[in-house]
C-alpha cells in the first residue's frame, strides 16, 4: 500500500493519514489488488476509538508505535462495491460491518480458535497496518458481516467496540445469576454494561469520576451509579459504597479503565470466588493488592480485542436487546477540517462518547 491510486470507478481513493503528532491529512490511498476471497468496501461509517486518539497524540498505544505514515481508523461499516472471484456470500450493494483483524489461521492459537491472540495479526490502524478511515478499503470477505435490514451502518460500525464488551462477558461467564460491577463509564464501560445486561446480568452497578457519563450509564439501564474519586486513599470508602449499592455479592467486576485505583477497587469489591476482568489498559504496569484477593480466590482474567463476536453483536442489535444509538453523540463528514474537528472533539472528552464519521 502507498500513496496514489484510483478506485475502479475512476475517482481517487482518499484516506485520513496520520503523519505525525497531532497531524492528520486526507490524501490519496492506493488499495492492494482485489484477491479472490476479498471484497472492496465503500466506507460509510467509521468511529473514533481511544486508541486512534492515542496514536494521534503520542504516535503510540501500549507497545505499538507508529514509525511511518499510517491510515487511521478501525471501527467501520460500508457497502460492498466489488467481490473477488471466489466470494459466494456477499454481492455488490450489501451493507456490511467489518471485523478489523486478519489473523494467520496457521499458528496454534488460531487453530485453537483464539485467533484474537495471533502473533501475526494484521489489524486496521495498528502499525504498520493501514486503517479504514478512507473512501474504500479491501478486506477479506469472511471478515465482512452482512447487516440485518433494521441495523444501520452506524450501528454496524459500533459492532467493533461492542465486541469488546461481548468478549469480556463471555470470558467472565456472565449470566442471569451474575451481579456486575463496571468501573469506568467511558465508551468501553458503557458497551460492557449493555453487553452484560444482554447476557442476563440481573444487577449492574457502574462507577466513574464524571457526572455526565454516569448519567448516560443510568439512562442506558445501570441499576445504580456511584461517583468515585481519583485518590487511591479512597479505595476502602469506595468499596463500601459500591457494596452497599449492589446489596448483594459482586460476582464479576469489569475494570474498563485499567488504573491502580480502579483495579484495586475491583479486587477489593468482588466477592470471594468471583472474577475481576481487566478490560481497560490505562496503566502499562500496576501496583495492586493481589494477595488479599488471592486469599479469597478471586480470579483475575484479561481480554484482548475479541473473537467470533460479530454475529452475536448483530443479533443483539437486530433483536433490540442492545441499542447502541445513544452512544453516538457526535457526527462529522469526511473533509480535512471535519477530520481535525472530530478528533479534537473525541480527545476533549466532555459530552463526547462516540464520535462517528459519515462518509
Amino acid at each position: 500500500m502507498g500513496k496514489g491510486g484510483k478506485s475502479n470507478e475512476g475517482e481517487e481513493n482518499m484516506a485520513a493519514w496520520l503523519l505525525g503528532v497531532n497531524t492528520l491529512k486526507i490524501q490519496p490511498f492506493n488499495l492492494p489488488p482485489l484477491g479472490s476471497h476479498d471484497v472492496r468496501v465503500r466506507m460509510k461509517a467509521v468511529g473514533i476509538c481511544g486508541s486512534d486518539v492515542h496514536y494521534l497524540k503520542t504516535l503510540r498505544c501500549a507497545d505499538f508505535v507508529v514509525k511511518e505514515p499510517m491510515v487511521i481508523g478501525h471501527e467501520c461499516a460500508g457497502i460492498i462495491d466489488e467481490v473477488g472471484s471466489e466470494v459466494k456470500t456477499l454481492v455488490r450493494g450489501d451493507r456490511v460491518a467489518l471485523e478489523p483483524g486478519i489473523s494467520c489461521w496457521r499458528c496454534d492459537l488460531c487453530k485453537e480458535g483464539r485467533y484474537n491472540l495471533c502473533p501475526e495479526m494484521k489489524f486496521f490502524a495498528t502499525p504498520p497496518v493501514h486503517g479504514s478511515l478512507a473512501n474504500q478499503v479491501v478486506h477479506p470477505a469472511d471478515l465482512c458481516f452482512k447487516l440485518p435490514d433494521n441495523v444501520s451502518l452506524e450501528e454496524g460500525a459500533m459492532c467493533e467496540p461492542l465486541s469488546v464488551g461481548v468478549h469480556a462477558c463471555r470470558r467472565a461467564n456472565v449470566g442471569p445469576e451474575t451481579n456486575i460491577l463496571v468501573l469506568g463509564a467511558g465508551p468501553i464501560g458503557l458497551v460492557t454494561l449493555l453487553a452484560a445486561r444482554a447476557f442476563g446480568a440481573p444487577r449492574i452497578v457502574i462507577v466513574d469520576v464524571d457526572d455526565y457519563r454516569l448519567s448516560v450509564a443510568k439512562k442506558l439501564g445501570a441499576d445504580d451509579i456511584i461517583k468515585v474519586s481519583t485518590n487511591i486513599q479512597d479505595v476502602a470508602a469506595d468499596i463500601d459504597n459500591i457494596q452497599k449499592a449492589m446489596g448483594a455479592g459482586i460476582d464479576v467486576s469489569f475494570d474498563c479503565a485499567g488504573f491502580n485505583k480502579t483495579m484495586s477497587t475491583a479486587l477489593g469489591a468482588t466477592c470471594p470466588g468471583g472474577k475481576v476482568c481487566l478490560v481497560g489498559m490505562g496503566h502499562h504496569e500496576m501496583t495492586v493488592p493481589l494477595t488479599p484477593a488471592a486469599a479469597r480466590e478471586v480470579d483475575v482474567i484479561g481480554i484482548f480485542r475479541y473473537k467470533n463476536t460479530w454475529p452475536l453483536c448483530l443479533e443483539f442489535l437486530r433483536s433490540g436487546k442492545i441499542d447502541v444509538k445513544p452512544l453516538i453523540t457526535h457526527r462529522f463528514g469526511f473533509s480535512q477540517k471535519e477530520v481535525e474537528e472530530a478528533f479534537e472533539t473525541s480527545a476533549a472528552g466532555g459530552d463526547a462518547i462516540k464520535v462517528m464519521f459519515n462518509l
